[in-house]
């Protein structure tokens, strides 16, 4: 039996969330189709890759050398699909504007691929907020944006979304509604709240919440997705945030645990923005090729 790069996908996103369970939701895929090809691929290799543990998927040592190598594969598989990027001859500067969020979240994979693949463009990323980096675009300070589009009203900007990020309920391990039949904002309305304030994100929350006719019960106020995620996990309250942000484990080592709400809570959507009817330069149209291509945009 041969690997196939579906269970290399499934064996790399079980490993990086910690549960087969998030690893589903992750691919938008089944759980038994993630179990399935993980199972397969210890049979291959002949060796345990996790071990169960009550909290979820921990990594064997075998399991660890083998992630190693399938990100290895990955990587040049995804070098393969793209040759039209490869070895381009392109030079000159582009400035690349991104918010918090997408620089610390989405940002730093695909800029380490573009350099790798036109290593004669000159990028400078710069992080701001999204009213510096509108006035940016508009004065030709920036080329190019890579931020929140959801979050842009501006009429004079084009954007163009390349992802949405669902946003799901955070709760700590053990969490009373993980048992609970269904959770709604009427629910999460009872609990300590933690509110998350970058990029907008009160803002962003405070819309749909107004629309429910329920009020989360805000405790704490922080702009660090750190501190969400330690509170979170140290069972001081609960919060609504995005898979792009999740992970499933504090830095103390503790459990974060996501709940699908019954409500309807839009997603974050990531693109890109540009000035509106702005002459694209060879620059600009080679970055914006990367993100179509990698995210499978049509046209």
């Amino acid at each position: 039996m041969s690997i196939s790069l579906r269970q290399i996908r499934y064996f790399v996103a079980t490993a990086e969330q910690g549960q087969v369970s998030q690893a589903a939701i992750h691919l938008s895929i089944s759980q038994s189709a993630v179990t399935t090809a993980i199972k397969e691929l210890e049979q291959i290799v002949g060796s345990p890759l996790f071990e169960r543990v009550s909290h979820g998927m921990e990594l064997t040592e075998a399991g660890r050398q083998f992630l190693s190598h399938a990100y290895e594969i990955l990587r040049k598989v995804e070098e393969a699909t793209h040759l039209s990027l490869t070895g381009s001859e392109l030079t000159g500067r582009l400035t690349v504007a991104a918010t918090y969020t997408v620089m610390g979240y989405f940002l730093p994979l695909h800029i380490e691929r573009i350099r790798r693949r036109l290593p004669g463009l000159d990028i400078q990323l710069l992080e701001m907020n999204r009213e510096s980096i509108e006035e940016g675009l508009l004065t030709n300070r920036h080329d190019i944006a890579v931020l929140l589009t959801s979050n842009i009203l501006n009429p004079e900007l084009t954007t163009e979304k390349l992802m949405s990020s669902a946003r799901r309920l955070w709760v700590p391990g053990q969490h009373r509604l993980l048992s609970a039949p269904s959770v709604g904002l009427r629910e999460v309305a009872d609990e300590p709240y933690i509110m998350l304030t970058v990029d907008e994100a009160s803002h962003s929350s405070l819309k749909y919440w107004s629309q429910s006719g329920y009020q989360p019960h805000i405790t704490l106020r922080t702009s660090s997705v750190e501190a969400v995620r330690s509170l979170v996990a140290n069972d001081q309250g609960v919060a609504i945030l995005s898979d792009m942000v999740h992970r499933p484990w504090s830095l103390e080592g503790r459990r974060i645990e996501t709940i699908n709400l019954r409500d309807p809570v839009p997603s974050m959507d990531v693109g890109l923005a540009w000035r509106k009817n702005a002459e694209f330069t060879p620059a600009m149209a080679a970055i914006r090729r990367y993100f179509r291509q990698t995210f499978h945009l049509p046209g």
